[in-house]
């Protein structure tokens, strides 16, 4: 794994991919580079503007990729169902999880979850649940999640999974994360139980410069966060070009295990795809079968074709 780059990307011919939240930072990346190995890659985002933008920018990048925008707010199961109802491909190799919001005000979605919560982890639990018939159609399929470091800030809380007793931007978001690696862990499971050869898998970007650091400030008008943030960006994170490489890795790279989680390292904040660190919390099978009830429950989402 050491030094992994783009370059080390297998080629992708004939494959195709999800990548949510594909219209900036690091899934933009993990979008152009697929296609640039040959995937046809569909890129899912909220704005029809910002996804549109992207396809153009991504097409500029990559002559001749095979790249194309489709409509999905992960805060709207509607729109969820939506986009599996029209996914046309007969195949599906590779979904990434890479869409989310970090450390917003309290917000709802259009179902009325805490927002972090919803897009986080129940978004894109229902888009996995409604997709993993093709996904199983698929040899050697992969479903990639990205969580977060900072999922360490703090485990779910079961009996309180929209923050409804207490919100706290910052513990929601690590709990939002939590339950990112808690899915993957579950899905990994149940996928080795029904025997499936698709893989599940996690990552994480490290500190890489996106615009998830400056949404939150700005929602809440705090300018001087805002700054504070931006300069973070600039001299300290590392570029989203390298953020995007653990995904990659996770995507692509063969031998990749189910269950594991990728990310820069040594430190988890920069440099090459390595093993990350994970809290032990994220690995409790009690919590994780709890976590994917609770979810089916709020989402309406089964995931019946795992059950033989």
């Amino acid at each position: 794994m050491a030094a992994w780059t783009a370059n080390d990307i297998p080629d992708q011919s004939g494959r195709t991919a999800v990548v949510t939240g594909a219209n900036s930072g690091i899934g933009y990346v993990t979008a152009r580079e697929l296609a640039r190995r040959g995937a046809r890659v569909l890129l899912a985002c909220r704005s029809e503007e910002r996804g549109r933008a992207a396809v153009d920018r991504l097409l500029g990048e990559v002559p001749g990729a095979h790249a194309e925008f489709a409509p999905l707010d992960l805060g709207d199961l509607a729109s969820v169902r939506r986009f599996a109802d029209a996914y046309d491909s007969a195949r599906l190799d590779l979904l990434i999880n890479n869409a989310g919001v970090m450390a917003l005000p309290h917000r709802r979605t259009a179902d009325g979850f805490e927002t972090q919560f919803g897009v986080n982890h129940l978004g894109h639990f229902a888009l996995t649940g409604l997709l993993l018939p093709r996904l199983l159609e698929t040899p050697g399929a992969r479903v990639v999640t990205v969580s977060s470091g900072l999922h360490a800030l703090g485990n779910i809380d079961i009996g309180d999974l929209n923050s409804e007793r207490n919100y706290r931007r910052w513990l929601a978001y690590g709990r939002s994360k939590t339950a990112n690696l808690l899915f993957v862990h579950e899905l990994a499971r149940r996928l080795a139980a029904t025997g499936a050869d698709t893989v599940a898998a996690a990552a994480h970007p490290g500190y890489a410069s996106t615009n998830l650091q400056s949404a939150g400030p700005r929602m809440m008008g705090r300018r001087g966060t805002e700054r504070f943030m931006a300069l973070g960006n600039r001299f300290v994170a590392q570029p989203a070009t390298a953020g995007a490489l653990p995904t990659l890795y996770a995507a692509t790279a063969p031998g990749v295990r189910p269950d594991s989680f990728t990310g820069p390292g040594p430190l988890g904040f920069r440099g090459a795809p390595t093993r990350s660190w994970r809290a032990t919390w994220t690995l409790n099978d009690v919590a994780g079968e709890r976590l994917w009830a609770a979810s089916e429950g709020l989402t309406g989402v089964r995931y019946d074709v795992l059950k033989g």
